[in-house]
C-alpha cells in the first residue's frame, strides 16, 4: 500500500512538472525563454514546450500597438515663455530579444526621452510658432523617437501633442486677442454687408432704369407705329374714294354715251370728272388736249352770256 501511495504521488508530480513545461502563446505575444539564465529562444503564436528545471519563461512581450500618455512636462521656448505640453505616443514592440535585454524600463526611457526631445524643438520655436505649428513638431519627434528606440526593438508609430498649456496671462493675452479679432471680422463682414447691400441697390436703380427705358422705347415704337397705321389707312380711304368717285363718273359717261349723247357732251363730263378729282387740294391738273378746246368754249360762252 504504501509503495503504490508514493507512486501516485510521483505521477502527480511529473504531471504537474509537465504542465508547467508546456506553453501556448495567444495570437500577437511573443515568450522569450531562457536556458540556465542566458537567452534561448523567442516563441511566437502556438504550443511550445521547454525543459524542466533549464529553461524559463523571461518575459511575456504583447506585440500589438500600445498607446503611453505622459503627464504635462514644463518646457520654454525661444522667446522665454514657460508652458507644459503633454504628449500621447503610439509605439509598437518589433523585435522582443531587444525589448527584453536593450533597456530597463522601455515606458520610462521614452517618457524621458519624449521630454528631452520635446524640450530641443521646442527651445528653438517661439510661442506663436509652438501654437501653429503641432504637426511640425509631431514629424520631428516621431522621427527622433523612432531613431532612438530602434536599439530597444520599439517602434514609434506616432507621437501626438495632447495639450499646450501657455501661463495664465499668456492665455488673457490670447483671449484678448481671439476677442479682439472676432470685432475685427464682424466690422469686416458688416462692412462687406453694407456694401454689398449698395451695390444691389444701384444695380437695382439700374436695371429699373434699363427697364423704363426698353419701356419708353416701345412705346415710341407703338406710337409711331399706330401713327403709320392710321395714315396708311386714311391714304387708302382717301385712294377708295378716288376710285368709287371714278368709277361713278365712268359710269355716268357710260349711261350718257349709250344714251346718245354726243362727243361735246362726253367731254364735258370728263372736265367735270377732272375738277372733282382735283377737290380743290391739287395745285396742278394735266388735261387733255382734245378737253381743252372744249374748255375754251365754254368759256367764251359764259363770257357772251355775262355781256347780255
Amino acid at each position: 500500500m504504501g509503495p503504490l501511495i508514493g507512486l501516485l504521488i510521483l505521477l502527480v508530480i511529473i504531471l504537474l512538472v509537465l504542465s508547467s513545461c508546456v506553453k501556448i502563446v495567444p495570437q500577437a505575444n511573443a515568450v522569450i525563454v531562457e536556458r540556465l539564465g542566458a537567452y534561448l529562444a523567442t516563441w511566437s503564436v502556438g504550443l511550445h514546450v521547454k525543459m524542466p528545471f533549464i529553461d524559463r519563461v523571461a518575459k511575456r512581450v504583447i506585440l500589438k500597438e500600445q498607446v503611453v500618455d505622459f503627464p504635462p512636462q514644463p518646457v520654454i521656448t525661444k522667446d522665454n515663455v514657460t508652458m507644459k505640453i503633454d504628449t500621447v505616443v503610439f509605439f509598437q514592440i518589433t523585435d522582443p530579444k531587444l525589448y527584453t535585454y536593450g533597456v530597463e524600463n522601455p515606458i520610462m526611457a521614452i517618457e524621458n526621452l519624449t521630454a528631452t526631445t520635446l524640450r530641443n524643438i521646442i527651445g528653438d520655436l517661439e510661442l506663436d510658432q509652438t501654437l501653429t505649428s503641432r504637426e511640425t513638431i509631431n514629424t520631428k519627434m516621431r522621427s527622433a523617437l523612432d531613431v532612438a528606440t530602434d536599439p530597444w526593438g520599439i517602434k514609434v508609430n506616432r507621437v501626438e501633442l495632447k495639450n499646450i498649456i501657455p501661463p495664465a496671462a499668456i492665455q488673457d493675452a490670447m483671449e484678448k486677442q481671439m476677442k479682439a479679432e472676432r470685432e475685427r471680422r464682424e466690422s469686416i463682414l458688416r462692412a462687406e454687408g453694407e456694401k454689398r447691400s449698395t451695390i444691389l441697390v444701384a444695380e437695382g436703380k439700374k436695371q429699373s432704369a434699363i427697364l423704363d427705358a426698353e419701356a419708353d422705347k416701345e412705346s415710341a415704337i407703338l406710337r409711331a407705329e399706330a401713327e403709320k397705321e392710321k395714315r396708311i389707312r386714311e391714304a387708302e380711304g382717301q385712294a377708295e374714294a378716288i376710285i368709287k368717285i371714278q368709277q361713278a363718273t365712268a359710269d355716268g359717261i357710260r349711261f350718257i354715251k349709250e344714251a346718245g349723247a354726243d362727243d361735246a357732251v362726253l367731254q364735258l363730263k370728263s372736265l367735270e370728272a377732272f375738277a372733282k378729282a382735283a377737290d380743290g387740294k391739287a395745285t396742278k391738273i394735266i388735261i387733255p388736249s382734245e378737253i381743252q378746246g372744249l374748255a375754251g368754249l365754254v368759256r367764251s360762252v359764259a363770257e357772251v352770256a355775262k355781256e347780255e
